[in-house]
């Protein structure tokens, strides 16, 4: 009995569609396994910290964890046969590098003396003394370390973020057509640092109270925002110098910290199951994603790799960017969100280094 018409056709597309989903999920980067054995010195530059620097304890162990994450990230390239050095961003962090003369400095060099804005003072040391490096130069990482100047931006490129207010003095009144529910973050810091578990406020009166409360606290402004309620993605675009590659990863929480939203919080950070991470599955909403994630890496000045926070409003499906990262946390543990995104779409650590590395060692 020979099958209907119908049926082949089935068949047909069935056989189709399974090379097409296998080759939608295999991403490989560009790694140039010539050129990397030509490195002689790779400097691990990363952020020296004191506790005295920082306004809370919160604010001091957000930063201290960078010196392990060097030392794994230095395990790792002489895995690959790479000879690595820890640099700490102290007062001799140039002397020795202009002493020992490292073909490629991996910049992992958060605060310097527990200031975020003084990060750009890193690659323009290394500019001034011509050595080649990893990440975002000068006017990235101003751009990253202000979200009022890096929102503007965003608003000035087209790309949705949402409503906000730029504060800079206790007392300054919440505007009041923002739209709540609204959520306060420091101007200058990362790692959800002021954010804990009743960050989101559901009144003007509330917010103004963390306003005035971050403000007196660590001594610099505040952004107020309107939260966005609906699902979280995580973006990280890596550029192997020929292709930027995008991975999205959909945030699924264990549970809402303040009873009432989903979102991320310091206090979660102890937490290894606060929330997974999930495939999106609407392909028209990740193509959405990934065109403005790529035009949003250039429009921000990111270099090399970066990741983006995204609210995806649940009544008309726009994605928000609420917060932008540059030089995200880079490392093998999985508990990093860059990490665990690439590695859910198959590409490990050891592959995102040895990439990243043989960018610059093909330029030696």
């Amino acid at each position: 009995m020979t099958s209907s018409k119908e049926e082949i056709k089935e068949v047909e597309t069935k056989i189709e569609e399974k090379p097409k989903k296998e080759e939608k999920t295999k991403i490989e980067l560009a790694i140039d396994t010539t050129a990397l054995k030509k490195l002689k010195l790779v400097a691990v530059a990363y952020s020296h910290v004191e506790r005295e620097w920082f306004a809370t304890e919160d604010a001091y162990l957000a930063e201290v964890e960078v010196e392990e994450r060097a030392g794994e990230v230095i395990d790792e390239l002489k895995k690959l046969g790479i000879p690595a050095r820890g640099y700490p961003s102290n007062q001799y962090f140039l002397t020795n590098l202009l002493v020992d003369k490292p073909d490629v400095v991996l910049n992992l060099v958060d605060t310097l003396r527990g200031k975020d804005a003084l990060q750009t003072s890193v690659p323009a040391a290394l500019e001034l003394s011509n050595t080649p490096y990893t990440g975002a130069g000068m006017d990235g990482m101003v751009i990253n370390n202000n979200r009022n100047i890096l929102k503007r931006l965003l608003v000035g490129y087209g790309i949705p973020t949402p409503n906000f207010q730029f504060i800079r003095r206790v007392g300054t009144s919440v505007q009041e057509d923002l739209g709540l529910p609204l959520i306060v973050k420091l101007n200058e810091s990362g790692g959800s640092v002021g954010i804990d578990n009743k960050a989101v406020k559901e009144t003007l009166k509330d917010a103004q109270k963390q306003v005035d409360k971050l403000i007196s606290t660590y001594r610099i402004p505040v952004i107020v925002e309107q939260f966005v309620d609906g699902p979280e993605l995580t973006v990280v675009v890596f550029d192997d110098g020929y292709k930027k590659h995008v991975f999205v990863g959909q945030k699924v929480f264990k549970n809402k910290p303040d009873g009432k939203h989903f979102f991320t919080s310091l206090e979660s950070y102890d937490d290894i199951d606060a929330y997974k991470y999930k495939r999106v599955q609407d392909d028209v909403l990740l193509n959405k994603v990934t065109k403005l994630a790529v035009r949003t890496f250039g429009a921000l000045r990111f270099k090399d790799y970066a990741k983006f926070d995204i609210r995806v409003d649940e009544t008309t499906l726009t994605p928000y960017f609420t917060d932008c990262n540059a030089n995200t946390a880079f490392g093998p543990d999985m508990g990093l969100p860059m990490t665990e995104v690439m590695a859910m779409h198959g590409v490990k650590f050891k592959d995102v280094l040895a990439s990243l590395i043989s960018k610059y060692a093909r330029n030696l």
